[in-house]
């Protein structure tokens, strides 16, 4: 299906980002992956400026365009008492920067019919305590897919994933784990690298500017106090 396209990954050496690599592969995609982990294509950390540029330039020197961006890589999750000013800041450089900045980077290259996935998450739009660093940026990745289908109308289709719990060791959950989702079990990488391939198919031709939640219904579920067997309990 993706013959003679290129793909680019960051985060692309574990997790979700290996499954939407090995799916881009599989469907014959040339496959360009950053990572801070040792991987085939290039070793670097996306919160750096000129690893940003070289990677690109990488890319470019290999294949002289791109066909499908999909900025994926994890920030830092530290919270409002042990999250330092550089550690935020660095959260944000990986997890909105990072992806900003390869667009403007790649804007000359990308071929006709063209799409962007970022990777959200379900922590866009809810919380746990002392998660800020990692919620700010996935906000932030949120919103700019918005902004980047607006400023790239007409020649890269561009859209966001929220994932939601994500067993990336593709471990299968039993009891109040897998039933306390409407879909009845924890998702894992494919879930979310099947939407990324659609994505970046003709069939989603007419999609774009879109945050699509992935979670197996938990964003949706109404929960309050000693109503349908929830209580909260407070450790505070």
């Amino acid at each position: 299906m993706f013959k003679d396209k290129v793909a680019v990954i960051t985060g692309g050496a574990q997790g979700i980002g290996q499954a939407i690599a090995d799916e881009f592969a599989k469907n014959g995609a040339a496959v360009c992956i950053i990572d801070r982990q040792p991987n085939d294509y290039l070793t670097g950390d996306l919160s750096d400026e000129q690893t940003l540029r070289r990677f690109a330039h990488k890319v470019i020197s290999d294949y002289g365009k791109i066909d499908f961006l999909i900025n994926n890589a994890p920030p830092l999750m530290k919270g409002l008492n042990d999250c330092s000013y550089d550690e935020f800041n660095a959260a944000l450089r990986v997890g909105v920067t990072a992806p900003f900045y390869l667009t403007k980077l790649f804007l000359p290259y990308f071929a006709p019919g063209a799409s962007i996935v970022n990777i959200s998450s379900s922590r866009d739009r809810m919380s746990q305590p002392q998660t800020e660093s990692y919620t700010a940026a996935k906000g932030g990745i949120a919103a700019l897919t918005h902004a980047l289908a607006v400023s790239l109308s007409g020649r890269v289709r561009v859209n966001s994933i929220s994932p939601g719990w994500i067993d990336t060791s593709f471990a299968l959950y039993a009891g109040p784990d897998a039933t306390q989702h409407p879909a009845g079990r924890v998702g894992n990488p494919m879930d979310i690298a099947h939407m990324v391939l659609f994505l970046c198919s003709d069939k989603a031709g007419f999609i774009t500017g879109e945050n699509i939640c992935i979670d197996g219904g938990m964003t949706k579920q109404m929960i309050y106090h000693n109503d349908c067997g929830w209580s909260l309990r407070d450790d505070t």
